[in-house]
């Protein structure tokens, strides 16, 4: 009669039966330090087409492969996971860098954890390795890391679970004065960069429920007590396993000190203008549309602002005699000015101001209301009286030399 299978025998082969289709790798340690036995993921973790490409034991394992911890340090004779389970050690989520030895670069990265089986008596029966090739994440973050500190573009990341920033590149640090550990460690209360966000309340509940933080304008607290402007965003990411938001920033300072300044340019030229003492106007390149009219204008022209602002030439109407007024507005598209070109405007109750017309380009833009004309109508002197009197039929009639000619409704 066959006699029966040991039971421990039997225990191991059910076991490899159960793993051998696993996607981890395992390797199973006898007691007497042997490798016994390998899933292929495990061979195909270390590059090995076999059993015996582990080296047989321990000190074979060791003098085949080096291993290193993450921050590139080697790990010393004793170290070793195979090491450390033969030592009858239990330990969960060890990660190491793994090459073949004399070889200056690791090929994999494995996480690792230990089983020590014991037997009836409690003394170790079978020792278990457990394998995790997280050679794609770890070169994936990486890349991210790399990518992340060198992108000019300020950014740091906030770790969702407790709300602690993780990481900081140099573009935030630069952009707001604060040191790495002023950031790096402290939580979303200590560094608020949603304080002065314009839409705070969205931005929490998004950033509660790990959704995008859309595109808005905030101020942020500096360390010396000083607020910068700028537009920031929100994108949740995952750091390995971790759930973090990734919060980039654009420095919007430099732009609001020159639309400020732009403003203020502006309302000191708006100034300026409404003080000419010639009639003018201010108008768009499209269908010279008025964009701003002086009290000159209005008073000449017997036109209230409000009636002005906002209408087009035709719409007004501005010209007394249409023709002629297009013909000097394709000169002056032609040759992108106008001076003292005769013209009539046309006066509200009717009748016609004869003026000199000069024009000039201020602004070229894309923008219609950017591109702009500035026509002068300057009040005429007695030389310029005399002429518009020469030029005249005998039935039209000057005024006086103070201002402006002005013609009859006809």
């Amino acid at each position: 009669m066959t006699p029966p299978v040991p039971p421990k025998h039997a225990d191991t082969q059910q076991l490899r039966s159960i793993i051998a289709g696993v996607s981890d790798g395992v390797i199973l340690i006898d007691p007497d330090q042997r490798i016994v036995w390998a899933n292929q993921p495990a061979l195909d973790m270390h590059g090995v087409p076999d059993l015996a490409g582990l080296g047989g034991t321990a000190t074979g394992y060791r003098d085949r492969f080096e291993l290193r911890y993450r921050n590139r340090h080697r790990l010393p004779e004793g170290e070793y996971p195979l090491e450390r389970v033969m030592a009858g050690e239990a330990f969960d989520e060890v990660v190491v860098e793994v090459g073949l030895a004399g070889e200056a670069d690791a090929r994999w990265t494995h996480r690792i954890r230990s089983l020590v089986l014991t037997d009836e008596a409690g003394l170790p029966d079978l020792l278990v390795l457990i394998l995790r090739d997280e050679t794609e994440r770890y070169d994936a973050e990486e890349r991210f890391e790399r990518s992340f500190n060198a992108n000019p573009a300020p950014a740091l990341i906030l770790r969702l679970s407790d709300l602690r920033h993780i990481r900081v590149n140099r573009g935030f640090l630069e952009m707001t004065g604060y040191r790495e550990d002023q950031v790096v460690g402290r939580s979303a209360y200590d560094v608020d960069v949603l304080e002065g966000a314009a839409r705070r309340e969205l931005a929490v509940e998004r950033l509660r429920e790990g959704r995008t933080i859309p595109q808005m304008e905030a101020r942020l607290q500096l360390p010396d007590g000083r607020e910068k402007c700028v537009v920031l965003a929100g994108q949740p990411i995952d750091i390995g396993s971790t759930a973090c938001m990734l919060f980039t920033f654009a420095d919007i300072d430099a732009r609001q000190h020159a639309e400020a300044a732009l403003r203020h340019s502006e309302e000191r030229f708006a100034l300026a203008f409404r003080a000419l003492p010639v009639p003018a106007v201010l108008a768009s390149a499209g269908d010279f549309r008025i964009l701003l009219a002086n009290e000159a204008f209005c008073h000449n022209t017997n036109r209230m602002e409000a009636d002005v602002v906002g209408r087009s030439a035709k719409e007004l109407p501005l010209w007394a005699e249409p023709e002629a007024a297009q013909v000097l507005m394709d000169k002056f598209r032609r040759e992108g000015r106008l001076a003292g070109e005769d013209a009539d405007l046309q006066v509200r109750d009717g009748g016609a101001l004869a003026c000199l017309i000069s024009a000039l380009v201020l602004v070229r833009s894309g923008a219609l209301a950017a591109t702009s004309r500035m026509l002068g109508c300057p009040p005429s002197s007695t030389a310029t009286a005399e002429i518009r009197q020469a030029r005249a039929p005998p039935s039209r009639t000057c005024r006086s030399a103070s201002s402006p000619a002005r013609r009859p409704s006809r």
